[in-house]
Order: structure tokens, then sequence, then C-alpha cells
């Protein structure tokens, strides 16, 4: 019983709920890495099956267009299946459709195999809103960088490990083997680390059809979703453009570098896409808004470097890290803001999100394809810059979700 004219204390605040940071970072490392790992290898993989190697390049396709359909088709289960079953049969998926990758006797084999595995392997699409979700509202722009630096470096180191494998092995095949060691270790460590649901247990599940077809009015219901979807197909236009214009632009006198100078690059962009990290702690303090239209400034000023200074290697690095950093921090602070529009639709919101940021890096390695055989490498630079331009305009000036 309080004591006569003792203030009541203020009711505790509910503690947020453990999240392993860790296990799900790895995790997400691990299965996005799926995904990438196969690049390098496509010139081994052509000289292996006795294919072109246009045809060869079907098995990256194959991947990219895998992974669309299984954020589409898969992710949105995450709101309301059994976190850990599901988490189980997507990993015991992905590691027998890697088994049989790693044995295709032809290409075709390969390529529907591949299909497959970018099909189940979603996890770190599944992975993100359930760590914010977990995390709470002050600690969510945190937890969305580390994941998001993890994706980052899965997909980024797992092409040089792939390369260096298939080196030391003497066969494309070791490569596949590897990642489907390492994703089936998953299955003792990942499904412990999740919450048996991400929403309301109780919660009337929604059917499957419905709830794909609700997709779209998502966007109509929630305005912040739209700003950041904008954003989102925007910067990632502007990335898309940057590098797949990059490996031509190296190529070409008077540089002239061969096919392993890009992914170089790739490797020197790694400190950029450690220091993306800290757009978490900025998004929880400052809100998505600023640190997504000062990540948009960065890829500007990114491109800008990359032109002023287009021969010179030094200035092309610096460049490409602008445009990483930029990146990867718009992505932080627009998945957080999209992650906060409630646990029950948090899946959906992502799905909705990553499949506008697929589209545009889609229409920005179109763009790049068609404008640096048409204009040259300054034309695809102020193709970007226009792209990351039209994304600072995205949610209008004093816009709360801006």
């Amino acid at each position: 019983m309080p004591l006569p004219f003792s203030r009541p204390r203020a009711a505790a605040r509910p503690a947020p709920a453990p999240v392993n940071v860790l296990v799900l970072t790895v995790a997400g490392a691990v299965t996005v890495a799926n995904i990438y790992f196969p690049q390098p290898l496509l010139a081994a993989v052509a000289g292996g099956l006795d294919v072109s190697d246009r045809t060869a390049g079907l098995v990256a396709s194959a991947a990219q267009l895998g992974y669309a359909l299984g954020i589409l088709l898969l992710v949105p289960l995450a709101d309301t299946a059994r976190l850990r079953r599901l988490t189980r049969l997507l990993l015991l998926a992905t590691s027998a459709a890697l088994l049989v990758a790693a044995a295709a006797p032809n290409v075709l084999t390969l390529v529907l195999a591949t299909l497959a595995l970018s099909t189940t392997t979603v996890l770190p699409q599944i992975l993100t809103p359930v760590a914010a979700a977990l995390a709470g509202a002050e600690r969510r722009g945190r937890v969305v960088g580390v994941i998001g630096l993890g994706l980052t470096l899965g997909s980024t180191l797992s092409r040089t490990v792939s390369g260096a494998v298939s080196d030391v092995s003497g066969s494309w095949r070791a490569a596949y083997l590897l990642a489907a060691a390492a994703t089936a270790a998953l299955l003792w460590v990942l499904p412990r680390a999740l919450p048996e649901r991400l929403g309301v247990a109780d919660r009337p599940r929604v059917p499957y059809g419905r709830m794909l077809a609700g997709l779209p009015r998502l966007l109509g219901e929630h305005r912040a979703l739209r700003v950041s979807a904008l954003r989102g197909a925007c910067v990632f236009a502007a990335y898309s453009v940057f590098w797949a214009a990059l490996v031509f632009h190296l190529a070409a006198p008077p540089l002239g570098y061969g096919p392993g100078a890009a992914g170089l690059f790739g490797l020197l962009t790694v400190p950029a896409a450690l220091a993306s990290a800290y757009a978490g702690p900025l998004t929880d303090r400052y809100g998505a808004g600023p640190v997504g239209r000062g990540a948009l400034g960065c890829v500007v000023l990114g491109l800008a470097v990359a032109g002023l200074a287009s021969d010179s290697p030094p200035a092309l690095v610096a460049g490409a890290g602008l445009v990483v950093l930029g990146t990867s921090s718009c992505q932080v602070a627009n998945q957080s803001r999209v992650l906060g529009l409630g646990r029950d639709v948090a899946a959906r919101v992502n799905t909705v999100f990553m499949l506008a940021t697929f589209g545009g890096g889609a229409l920005g390695s179109l763009t790049a394809a068609w404008l640096y055989g048409a204009r040259g490498w300054t034309a695809v630079l102020l193709a970007a810059a226009g792209f990351a331009v039209l994304g600072l305009s995205a949610g209008g000036r004093g816009s709360r979700v801006a």
C-alpha cells in the first residue's frame, strides 16, 4: 500500500524482446550469399558444361528472378506462419537445391536448380522484419543497420570466397557444396533464435491468396511505405546504373582493365559498407527522413567524384565507395521506416518495399546497358544522378515522413 502523500510510481515500460543480432546477421549473410556467389563461376561453368558464356549467364539471371519470386510469394507468409517451421523448410529446400546444382549434369539442370534455391533463400527478407519487431522502436534502426551490414558483406565477400574455392579445388562445383554445407548448418542454430510467430498468436489467419492480393492496398494505406518504396527504387536504380556501366568503363581505353578489376572494386568498397552501419543509430536518433536525404546526397557526391576524374582509379574507387555508403545507408533508413508500421504487417510491407527496390535496380541495369553504348560514361553518371535526385524529391517538402 502506498504511503500517504507519496508519488505513485510510473508503470514500468516493457523491455524489448531479446534478439540475437549476431545469429540473425550471420544467417542473413550466409543465405544472401547463395544469390551472388555463382557470378564469378560463370566462365568455369561455361567451360565445364561446354556451353557459351551467354548461356552460362542464364544462371545469374535465374538467381535474380528466383529471389524476386521468393520475396513476392514466400516472405508475406512470415506475418502469419510459424517462423521456426518456415525457417527449417526454407533452409532444407535451399540446401537440397544447392546439392542438385553441385551435381548438375547440364546447364538446364543448373539453371532450374538455381531458380529453386534462389526462390527459397529469401530468409534475409524474413529475418530483417523479425529483428526489427523484436528490437522495438528505440533500437529498430540500429538492429536493421547491423542486419543490413551482414547482407552487404555476405553479397560482396561471397564472390571472393567462391572464386577462391573454385581456384583451389579446380572445380566450380566445390563452391556449391560449400554453400550447401553452410546453409544446412544454420538448421541447428537459426530456428532457436526466432520467436514462434511474428504477429499476434490468436489473430485470425489471413488466407494466402487474400494476403498476396492485399499487397498493393498497403501502398494506399501507408504514405510512409510509398515514400520509402519510391526512395528505395530510386537509390537502387542509381546504384545499378553506376555498377552495371563501371565494368565497361574500366575495360575501355585509357584504363583497359580486365574483368577482375570490377571484383576488386567491390572489395575496396567494403569499408564504406561497414561505415553504413552507423545509419541505424542515426535513424533512431534523427529519423528516417534526414538520414535518407543525406544518404542520397552522398550518392550524388560519389557520382560527381567519379565523373570529374573519370580516368583516375583512386577517384573511381572513392566515388564507388560513396555510392555504396549512400545506397546502404538509404536502405537502412527506408527499411527502418516501413518496419515501424506495425508488427502484424511487417513481412508484407517489407515485401512491397523490396519489390520496389528490385524493380528500381532492374530499371537501372537496363538504363546502363542502353545508355553507355549510346552516350558513354558521362551520360550514365547523369542518369544515375537523376534517379538519386528523384528520390530526394519523394515525400515533398515539410512532410513528416520525408
